[in-house]
């Protein structure tokens, strides 16, 4: 029997496990690998299992924001996940719009890692995949950052202005002036919990984004230039773990 949301179990999951926020972005990601299954489907949680280059990897959606992310991560981990890769976009809080952001480390402005861990306890990426992330960013001839980001939970009210938040007088340009005061790279809503769990579970994570959008949508990629920042992504991560596996092998 599966795990309960995702329906997922030990003999269906890889070791190695991406996580992406839209299920669509799934379907592009299984269409790099070969022999894939579909595992599961089920609400926002997509799940395959394949091969790319070789290596055996498990992707699935986990939808927005923290609450689902860490259920994926509680389920893969359940069946055997030892390392963990989220794979989305980013609003950037700089002049990197097409870049790729490795962060190195989390401000936790989201609630959900909280049920976990006191709020002190870092989200921090593992160093050796960092590494390996950078390396096939190079490889794929890609400009990449390892920043500090933000994760919070609300969109509309913490992220971009819209016709409630600005009803009720809620500054969310302020609310991003001052994490640009911090030297924030990029605000989602996901990495938080990713890195946060990885550690508690005591696994490898990290998390590879594309900086899609700049603060309160001034400027975005469009058309043929958003297809390709995925493009670049998707081959960030695939490789990125493709290196890791390599040197794990050694």
């Amino acid at each position: 029997m599966g795990t309960l949301y995702l329906g997922v179990t030990k003999e269906t999951v890889s070791k190695y496990v991406i996580f992406s926020g839209d299920p669509g972005r799934v379907r592009k990601i299984i269409s790099y690998m070969e022999n894939v299954e579909e595992i599961a489907c089920n609400r926002e949680f997509n799940t395959y299992t394949g091969y790319y280059e070789g290596i055996k990897i498990t992707v699935t959606s986990t939808g927005i924001g923290g609450p689902s992310a860490a259920i994926a991560m509680e389920e893969m981990y359940e069946c055997g996940m030892e390392v963990a890769v989220r794979l989305g976009t980013i609003m950037g809080l700089k002049e990197n719009l097409g870049n790729v952001l490795i962060p190195r480390g989390c401000m936790k402005l989201e609630s959900t890692s909280k049920t976990y861990v006191d709020s002190s306890y870092p989200a921090v990426a593992d160093y050796d995949l960092i590494n390996c992330m950078n390396e096939s960013s190079k490889q794929n001839s890609l400009i990449y950052e390892n920043p500090i980001i933000c994760s919070m939970d609300g969109y509309y009210s913490e992220m971009k202005e819209l016709k409630l938040s600005n009803k009720m007088g809620i500054d969310v340009k302020g609310k991003i002036e001052n994490l640009k005061k911090y030297n924030i790279g990029g605000i989602d809503m996901e990495s938080g919990v990713i890195l946060t769990l990885s550690n508690l579970m005591d696994i490898k994570g990290c998390v590879v984004t594309m900086t899609t959008v700049l603060e309160n949508l001034k400027d975005y990629l469009k058309g043929k230039d958003r297809v390709k920042a995925e493009e670049d992504l998707i081959k960030v991560v695939l490789d990125g773990i493709k290196i890791y596996a390599s040197k794990e092998m050694r």
